[in-house]
Order: structure tokens, then C-alpha cells, then sequence
């Protein structure tokens, strides 16, 4: 597996980022450990977890596994923070007090003195955004934070928190998580850009949009009530939130392509968001040993520029105001 700077920090990621969301919910400690080791052996260096993902229980296991695992400072650690962590008033957001509270609980549920990687989750719009920069910051300072990110930002939120950082001294983003696959592509229209201007890292999240891009869904079928998709307890990747011929012309030309060259729906899917400029690390997720092993076959070979081209044409959605204008007037003026 190779390794990219995490933006324009000197931090080396592996390209691939495990995330443990499962971890707790329909991955079992132990199931959990051995594919940790697994994915360590194969080159992986970065974990990504959060707060809340089942109830604390996925940092929980990770933070066993570093534990047996013993050489902490070779792996890089992500978690986050901005969702109800309890049904207190205060349980939520990013105030000074749930920051500061949440990375105390994490780093116990962790085992570990600090995290690599501490990112806000969603933007907080009832929270000043000095409050928690100005938190942020402080975490950084006393050792607990090594780098800060956000995830579920607008263009504007972010830039705005990056330049509140830089006129005030403090520790700024160094990395967003969007959502980003060929099914959620509308990234592409000002994060990304903004992203690679400011040397912000980018870990996708979601890549294979819920198993919506591995070829287990398919037109006329009913998914398994033992999927993601059917499973009745989960909010997102429903049918009626993916489920469109756009999606599966998508999955049509994934077909195709990881017939021509060998590899599955998966793989395509994964290399085809490892293609893209700027990004850094997808964090992909897996429930068993062998959907581990399929994602790991993602990387050490690379899609042509024409099979990118192809799935970028299958994937394409028209663009809305004003990126359409800008987009017309930029191609008459080249």
C-alpha cells in the first residue's frame, strides 16, 4: 500500500483509511481485531472512528486492539466529535464544554493519550465558530489533538473557519471528510477545488456510497433484509434515498469495466475515487474478513484514462446555477 501526506501537513497516511463504524453494531470484537491486524499487514495506517458510533463501543474495540496491538506510534487515529453523545441539553454540538468533554471520553475509551486526527463531524450552526476554533486550538496545545479536520462543511464554512484560524494564530483544518463516490459527485463543484488550493487533505467517506456501488444491488431485486440497505434500524443509503436508473447506469458501467480488467464492482469503485485530484485516503468500511479483502484489492493497480472517462460519463449529472454559466463561459474562453 502506498502513502500520501495527509494536505500540506508532513503527515503520511496509507491510501486506504479503515473505517470502524461497524465495529460494535455487525462486527464483533473479535471479528474486528483480526481484521485490524489484517489490514496493519497489508500496509494500513489510519483508522477512523467517532464519538458516537455505537455509543462509544467501535473506539471502544479500537482502542483494545491498540492496546494488544502495542506500537502506537505507528498508526494515525482519527475520531470525532459533534452528535448527541447523551440526552443532556449539553450533550451535543461544538460548545467548549462537549469538545473538551468528548475528547476526554474518547481518549479513555481509546486507551491513548492523544488522537492524530480530531474532526467535527457536522458544522455546528448554533455554535460561534470562534468558540470552537478557539477550543480546538487549546486541545492542540495541550498535546490531547495532533491535527484538526471537519467533515460535513460547505466550501464557504470551511474557508471561513480557515481564515478565522490564520488571523487569529490557531491551529487550523488540515483535512475535510465529505461524502464522495461516483454516486455523490456534486463534491467535485467547490470542495474539492477549494481542498487542493488550500492544501486540505481529503478523506472521502462513503466511497461505495453504502454498498450501493459493490454489485449487490441490482434493478428488479429486493436487497437482503441482513444488508445494509435493508436493514430496517439503519437512516441512510435507502432505497428511496439511491435507489434511480442514474444509479444504476453507474453500476452498468462498473460492470463493465471490472469485467475488462479482472477486478470487482468494489475495486473499480474504490480506485475510481483514489483517481481523483486532491484526494487523499477513501475510508472504506467492511463488516466481514472477506468484504476487507476486497477492498484491499482497490489498491496497487490504477484504473486507465479511459475507463475513468467512461465511468465519469455514466456518473455525470447536469450542473445547476452557477456552475453551469461559469463552466459554459470557461470553455469558450480556453
Amino acid at each position: 500500500m502506498d502513502y500520501r501526506f495527509m494536505g500540506r501537513t508532513g503527515l503520511k497516511v496509507s491510501e486506504l483509511c479503515f473505517g470502524t463504524q461497524t465495529f460494535g453494531w455487525c462486527t464483533e470484537e473479535a471479528d474486528a481485531h483480526v481484521m485490524m491486524d489484517r489490514f496493519v499487514e497489508a500496509g494500513g495506517n489510519f483508522f477512523d472512528t467517532s464519538n458516537i458510533y455505537n455509543e462509544g463501543r467501535s473506539e471502544t474495540i479500537l482502542g483494545n486492539w491498540l492496546k494488544r496491538q502495542g506500537d502506537r506510534a505507528k498508526l494515525v487515529i482519527a475520531t470525532k466529535v459533534f452528535f448527541p453523545a447523551g440526552e443532556g441539553p449539553n450533550d451535543t454540538g461544538l460548545t467548549r464544554k462537549h469538545i473538551h468533554d468528548q475528547i476526554d471520553r474518547s481518549l479513555r475509551r481509546l486507551q491513548t493519550n492523544y488522537v492524530d486526527l480530531y474532526q467535527m463531524h457536522c458544522w455546528d450552526a448554533s455554535t460561534p465558530l470562534e468558540e470552537t476554533l478557539r477550543a480546538l486550538d487549546d486541545l492542540v496545545t495541550a498535546g490531547k489533538v495532533r491535527y484538526l479536520g471537519a467533515s460535513n462543511y460547505t466550501a464557504s464554512q470551511l474557508m471561513h473557519a480557515i481564515m478565522l484560524s490564520q488571523m487569529h494564530c490557531w491551529a487550523r483544518f488540515d483535512c475535510l471528510q465529505p461524502e464522495y463516490s461516483l454516486l455523490v459527485r456534486s463534491t467535485e463543484w467547490e470542495l474539492l477545488p477549494l481542498c487542493r488550493e488550500q492544501g486540505i487533505g481529503v478523506l472521502p467517506w462513503s466511497p461505495l456510497a453504502g454498498g450501493w456501488l459493490t454489485g449487490k444491488y441490482r434493478r428488479g431485486q429486493d436487497p437482503d433484509p441482513e444488508s445494509r440497505v435493508g436493514r430496517a434500524d439503519r437512516w441512510d443509503d435507502l432505497p428511496e434515498q439511491r435507489e434511480s436508473e442514474h444509479t444504476y447506469r453507474i453500476i452498468d458501467a462498473l460492470d463493465e469495466v471490472a469485467a475488462a480488467r479482472g477486478k470487482t464492482v468494489a475495486q473499480v469503485a474504490l480506485n475510481w475515487v483514489l483517481r481523483q485530484p486532491g484526494v487523499t485516503a477513501p475510508i472504506f468500511g467492511a463488516r466481514t474478513r472477506e468484504q476487507l479483502e476486497t477492498n484491499l484489492g482497490s489498491v496497487g493497480w490504477a484504473l486507465t484514462d479511459d475507463e475513468v472517462a467512461r465511468l465519469n460519463a455514466a456518473s455525470d449529472v447536469p450542473l445547476p446555477s452557477p456552475y453551469s454559466f461559469i463552466s459554459r463561459y470557461t470553455r469558450k474562453r480556453a
